[in-house]
């Protein structure tokens, strides 16, 4: 690895620390955008996104174990954001569905995350936002 690599990873640590630094500082101070904790809104996001969903796939999307993702589910079902649909074909499995009340808290808590995230961005150019938005997707599916 030559010495410009060595530095740009460097960089690259470096700044994730921070990043993951100012993260968990407002996760400490404000753990909620909007009505719904990140848990909440990943699994709505998924669900809005990828429509019904059984808890099997919810686990496998979000990278969850399952008992995790029944968990989270049905604690949005006890809220009143998911509601569960029988399988026709086979009685005891079922899917998650957004119920209207759940639409709406997702809707609002996008907003909420969306507007926090323009106030931090607010000096940068379309251009920016396009290539940060690219590079993090990039760097999220790393992880897969």
């Amino acid at each position: 690895m030559d010495l410009q690599s060595l530095e740009n990873l460097e960089v690259l640590e470096l700044e994730l620390a921070k990043l993951v630094r100012n993260i968990t500082s407002l996760a400490t101070n404000q753990k909620k955008f909007g009505n719904l904790d990140r848990s909440a809104y990943l699994l709505l996001h998924y669900i809005s996104d990828h429509g019904p969903s059984g808890v099997k796939t919810l686990a496998e999307g979000l990278r969850l174990d399952i008992s995790t993702a029944s968990r989270q589910a049905t604690a949005l079902e006890q809220k009143g954001y998911v509601t569960r649909i029988p399988d026709p074909e086979d009685g005891r499995a079922f899917t998650f569905q957004l119920t209207p009340a759940g639409a709406h808290e997702y809707a609002g808590t996008k907003q909420a995350r969306i507007d926090r995230i323009t106030e931090r961005l607010h000096t940068w150019s379309d251009e920016e936002r396009q290539q940060f938005g690219e590079l993090l997707s990039k760097f999220n599916d790393s992880f897969k």
